[in-house]
């Protein structure tokens, strides 16, 4: 069985950070206490047996819980979709304002290392080597599911502090945590190339083979883990950002259709469903959607087809220690008095209301745009005002009008709301699909995923012939992509505006736009650049015969670096009209920015934005920070940070 730390632990190595050598306020023998639990382990050598692996794994997965609000408040508050309201405290406002104290509540890596040095000792002791009465690897499974926690755990602590130590053996005495402080660093290039080497040897039917341990704490234990394929390609992704690599790109996108493709298994599907779109009655100006609408997601992988992939749990009291706090942030709840702290600032009002929404008539193919101002958030793209209700109640005790807001995606007016930490979703896949592809030098493939929905029909149709070259590379590459036309059909304008006969005609497959935007294939308003071109004819009078003469239609790199821009602006805004709340938005920030000539202006940017194109004199100070691209990371004690 476990054992409880204090009688083998010499020191606290989750928190091996805290010794400041130099000008320590605090001994270091506080952080180094023997009753600390931080790090869970068999009094013994290995981990031989279905009890301490169990339990091992189950405490590498309760670790991350101190990590879940922060991931979500670090993607989020930083970013230019969330203002602060006056009821906000002042680790949020140091956060929104990028003046993150050492002594911030959000600001303790430590809890990043108590994961990462619980994954170093399982990766370090458990014995892959033990085979069942069936010559299969026994924790395997275990196995390959921890390597991913501490490959994303590792990434989530560098993308947001830039450089950190970098340890992958556990850590079991004071002199080692010292040693390790003192150690190598890691940027995100490093640790990126590191886990994908990390991560590659670890055979393929564990990218979606997890621990089958049912249910823990009433949640689906999958729900638990995280997708091999889904980190090698956020590893690929960023490492390609930092470094531009376009075979990285291409990598992260081969990652990111292989869990598509295998996400219900071989020969499945797992498309963009018809039935997660939104849409305005034609006669109103109200809106409506299929299945109650597409926020909140559930919170369960029953069925073939859910759009929740990953969380991280949430404790259901706050006795509990690592109960969310983000409900009360977002929400008017009874907790807070109905005094929220963040909201939707005037920027993703904005982006919003800039989408042109397609509207189609009950027959024919024409269409026209709602482009009129209307109430609560519903002018452009519907998915804000799907996410974002505004009012005000009587407070039950004073009788006073409060303002209050629900969020939706964390629970909306519901009490009983599930609080656990969303990390990844299906849509959130197929948009790094798209930006792979893009910055791999395929914007048309990847605007298709935005706008219409791929299948091998669409690919061989609409992007080989302007791209391949005689070496045919670019067909090998994308001939990898398989979206069987069989399997994935796309929605036809029959079956967006309702007439055709719904899930059982089999078209399953449709472009992320159109959840919010109306029917995106028509849409003038959404159109890739092209180059306009003749076809020639020429007339032999000898002969008397005309021959047509048809250009090449590959794109030049000219135009394919046109089409790279205006696409990566797109999925940008597709990021904060799909995810906005979600907490990924300032990362898919940063990954822009990187893209652009100068990344720091561009960053400065955008979230100098945040509370309006006619408010950026408020931001100025804040945009003036992120012109040094040092600044957009945290940094704590001189110890981690770029």
């Amino acid at each position: 069985m476990i054992m409880n730390s204090k009688n083998i632990i010499k020191f606290l190595a989750a928190c091996f950070l805290c010794c400041n050598i130099v000008a320590a306020l605090t001994s270091c023998d506080e952080f180094f206490k023997q009753e600390s639990d931080d790090v869970l382990y068999a009094d013994k050598e290995h981990l031989d047996n279905a009890v301490d692996t169990v339990w091992s794994v189950t405490g590498i997965v309760k670790k991350l819980q101190a990590l879940g609000d922060r991931t979500i408040l670090f993607g989020e508050v930083r970013g230019d979709l969330v203002k602060l309201t006056a009821n906000a405290n002042s680790d949020l406002r140091q956060l929104a304002d990028f003046e993150v104290g050492d002594d911030n509540r959000y600001n303790v890596p430590s809890d990043y290392y108590a994961v990462i040095n619980n994954c170093n000792y399982f990766v370090t002791h458990a014995d892959t080597a033990l085979r069942s009465n069936r010559n299969e690897a026994v924790f395997m499974k275990e196995y390959a599911a921890v390597k991913a926690i501490r490959a994303w755990t590792y990434l989530q602590l560098v993308i947001n502090y830039g450089e950190v130590p970098f340890v992958t053996e556990p850590l079991l005495s004071k002199e080692e945590a010292e040693a390790a402080e003192k150690g190598t660093k890691a940027d995100i290039q490093t640790v990126c190339s590191y886990f994908i080497n990390d991560l590659a040897n670890i055979p393929e039917r564990y990218n979606n083979e997890y621990p089958g341990y049912g249910e823990i704490g009433g949640t689906q234990s999958s729900l638990l883990f995280f997708p091999l394929s889904l980190v090698r390609g956020d590893l690929y992704l960023w490492r390609a950002t930092v470094t531009g690599n376009k075979e990285d790109y291409r990598q992260a996108a081969l990652c990111y259709f292989k869990f598509i493709s295998e996400r219900n298994g071989m020969n499945s599907i797992y498309p963009l469903r018809v039935n997660d779109k939104v849409y305005f009655s034609p006669m109103s100006t109200s809106f409506q959607s299929y299945s109650g609408g597409i926020f909140p997601i559930s919170e369960s992988v029953s069925g073939s087809d859910p759009e929740l992939i990953t969380i991280i749990a949430s404790d259901n009291m706050r006795s509990e220690g690592n109960y969310s706090e983000l409900r009360d942030l977002f929400c008017s709840t009874d907790d807070n008095q109905r005094k929220f702290s963040i909201s939707p600032s005037e920027r993703v009002d904005e982006i919003s209301s800039a989408q042109v929404y397609c509207m189609v008539p009950e027959t024919g193919t024409s269409v026209f745009y709602l482009n009129q101002d209307l109430p609560d958030h519903m002018t452009g793209d519907l998915r804000l005002a799907d996410s974002w209700t505004e009012d005000f109640e009587h407070d039950r005790y004073t009788q006073e009008m409060t303002e209050t807001q629900y969020i939706t995606k964390y629970g909306g007016r519901s009490e009983r709301s599930a609080s656990h930490i969303h990390i990844y979703r299906r849509t959130m896949v197929y948009l790094r699909l798209a930006e792979a592809l893009n910055m791999a030098g395929y914007p048309r493939m990847a605007f298709k995923i935005l706008a219409e929905g791929l299948n091998n029909t669409v690919i061989q149709n609409d992007v080989l012939p302007y791209y391949d070259d005689d070496s045919k590379s670019d067909s090998i590459f994308l001939s990898q992509f398989d979206f069987n036309p069989v399997r994935y059909q796309l929605i036809t304008i029959d079956d967006y505006r309702g007439t055709g006969v719904g899930g059982t005609n089999n078209h399953n497959m449709m472009g992320i736009h159109t959840r919010g935007s109306g029917w995106t294939p028509l849409n003038e308003f959404y159109k890739l650049p092209e180059v306009e071109f003749e076809i020639e004819e020429v007339y032999d009078s000898i002969e008397g015969t005309t021959t047509y003469i048809i250009p090449d239609i590959r794109d030049t790199p000219e135009l394919i670096a046109k089409q790279q821009a205006f696409v990566d602006s797109l999925i940008l805004n597709e990021s904060a009209l799909e995810f906005a709340f979600e907490g990924t938005r300032y990362y898919d920030i940063m990954r822009y920015a990187y893209h652009q000539p100068n990344p720091g202006q561009a960053m400065a940017n955008i979230i100098g934005a945040r509370l309006g194109e006619a408010n950026r004199g408020s931001m100025a100070a804040i945009a003036a920070k992120l012109t040094d691209q040092r600044n957009w990371f945290l940094h704590w004690r001189g110890k981690i940070g770029k």
